[in-house]
């Protein structure tokens, strides 16, 4: 009972970190500070680059179940499998990133509100996996990640998506929708996530032998989203050094988390 309720915790966490920081459109008046955003852009990057490497790398290196150099294999292959996800659903998707101009992916009549809602879908996508894949190896008894484990997971995801609520919601809010609106668009964004989550849980349930694919396969996809878009707009524009500084605050964070709480 009480690993059930557990899990339905960790399976939110990330969606009301969401939620809470699409909330502050009611309380921020104006644009969001640029020089703020991209602090804030570096610390979400630092989260999951520290996540992907405690809470979903060296695990799957550790449940390959082979010794040595071999070991590093479902890693790698995993990794990359994740990297040319993301890459093609990024080709594949009209979408327009935060602060962007122009779309990308193919062309689409969509509105720029409905592509900006995809774009943080794609971006959300990879969190829900790894929470997903992590709560997967916990069920199936991994010595490597245990419900603390996977619980500094969650944690360290919803705290790094406050800062990204905010920065969805805002956005919507300056281009003419109400502060409801923007809110529910920002907070729907995060939906995703436990969705994604399930799926995985789902599809783990019958692939334990792939697991350390798995973890690796929602580090590489994690990482695409910081590499292709949010190291990026952190660094658009002057003082790119806050995002940096962001980047080292979120990065130690949750390594701390995930050594305290794993």
């Amino acid at each position: 009972m009480l690993m059930n309720a557990g899990i339905i915790i960790i399976l939110l966490l990330p969606l009301l970190g969401t939620v809470i920081g699409s909330a502050f459109v009611f309380f921020m008046r104006g644009e969001m500070s640029p020089l703020l955003q991209s602090t804030l852009l570096g610390f979400a990057s630092g989260v999951i680059v520290a996540a992907s490497v405690w809470s979903l790398l060296i695990p799957s290196i550790e449940m390959s179940g082979v010794i040595g150099a071999m070991s590093v294999i479902p890693a790698a292959v995993g990794f990359l499998a994740g990297m040319v996800f993301l890459l093609l659903i990024d080709e594949l998707t009209p979408h327009l990133h935060i602060g962007a101009v122009s779309p990308e992916g193919p062309q689409s009549r969509l509105s720029r509100t409905a592509m900006l809602t995809l774009a943080v879908t794609i971006h959300n996508f990879p969190e829900g996996m790894a929470v997903g894949v992590v709560i997967a190896s916990m069920m199936q008894g991994t010595e490597s990640i245990s419900m603390a484990a996977a619980l500094a997971v969650s944690l360290g995801i919803a705290i790094q998506n406050i800062p990204e609520g905010a920065i969805i919601s805002m956005p919507l809010r300056t281009e003419g929708n109400s502060r409801g609106k923007a809110f529910l668009i920002g907070s729907l964004s995060g939906v995703v996530e436990p969705l994604g989550s399930l799926l995985i849980i789902a599809l783990a349930s019958l692939m334990t032998p792939v697991l350390p694919y798995m973890l690796a396969f929602a580090a590489g996809a994690m990482l695409y989203v910081v590499v292709e878009e949010l190291i990026p707009e952190a660094s658009r524009g002057k003082h790119t050094n806050l995002s940096t500084i962001g980047f080292a605050i979120g990065f130690v964070l949750m390594m701390t988390l995930d050594v305290v709480l794993g």
